[in-house]
């Protein structure tokens, strides 16, 4: 027979044991989430810290399911063409990221946003790169390497330039492709620059002349229409005039007055 004070006791340990077993999947899950590693990369531990390697996999996105602890992130060679906002948001640990040999064309302005005080080496070398907003870098203290992309260098390529530690052995690897002056493709930008170039003046000069042509296009169109208002008033003061001519004069009809009244 079952003691009653058994059956009482386990009924007051019930839910503290229940409460365990949940504390206990809620921390396997949570160890889950940081361990996991995609189905499509190979995680492993080199010297204490996570290294995920996904190179040459055929990736054509960033996969979003990496480990939070991972500290290098290897995702060169691979199809991947847009880096999307928030990309990197949950790796609070990331050192190293490689994602040169890729086809990207597009990197979003919060595409590094949570990495920015963690991230020491970037690697987005041999892509396709022609442009990035101004805001994609800020705050990065990361060592970059922007090598072998088809740069359109202009302002804001310029001024994102400026705020960027670019890797010293690939610097002179960034090359202008096109440029808003011609004579500057197929220079290294660091080179264009550093001889007193700024592509910022060239955008402002860019901007008056579209300012002064838009600006005489009006003028012009206001002057036509005053020569236009102008004769067209002429034309009608001429007939209105013409027509006075042509009515009788008070003396006449005086006149004419006169001689019907001897008449009569």
């Amino acid at each position: 027979p079952t003691c009653p004070a058994s059956g009482s006791m386990l009924e007051k340990l019930w839910p503290r044991m229940l409460g365990f077993a949940l504390l206990w999947g809620v921390i396997l899950l949570h160890d889950a989430s940081v361990t996991a590693c995609p189905s499509s990369c190979h995680c492993m531990e080199k010297n204490g810290l996570t290294v995920v390697q996904c190179m040459s996999r055929n990736l054509e996105r960033i996969p979003p399911d990496l480990p939070r602890d991972t500290v290098v992130l290897l995702l060169a060679a691979n199809h991947i063409t847009h880096i999307p906002n928030h990309a990197f948001r949950e790796l609070h640990y990331l050192q190293e990221l490689d994602l040169s040999n890729n086809d990207i064309e597009t990197v979003d302005m919060g595409a590094f946003l949570g990495v920015s005080d963690s991230l020491l080496v970037l690697d987005l070398s041999n892509n396709h790169i022609q442009s990035v907003p101004k805001e994609a870098f800020a705050r990065l203290r990361a060592k970059i390497s922007l090598s072998n992309n088809p740069w359109h260098c202009e302002c804001t390529l310029q001024e994102v330039l400026r705020e960027l530690r670019l890797d010293p052995e690939t610097v002179n690897e960034v090359i202008c492709h096109t440029a808003v002056q011609e004579e500057y493709a197929g220079k290294p930008v660091i080179q264009v620059l550093d001889s007193g170039i700024n592509f910022c003046n060239f955008h402002h000069k860019t901007t008056d002349v579209a300012m002064f042509v838009t600006m005489f296009g009006w003028f012009t169109m206001v002057i036509a229409y005053v020569i236009y208002y102008v004769r067209h008033n002429q034309e009608d003061a001429r007939r209105h005039l013409e027509y006075l001519k042509s009515l009788p004069s008070n003396s006449q009809i005086s006149k004419d007055f006169d001689t019907i009244s001897t008449v009569l």
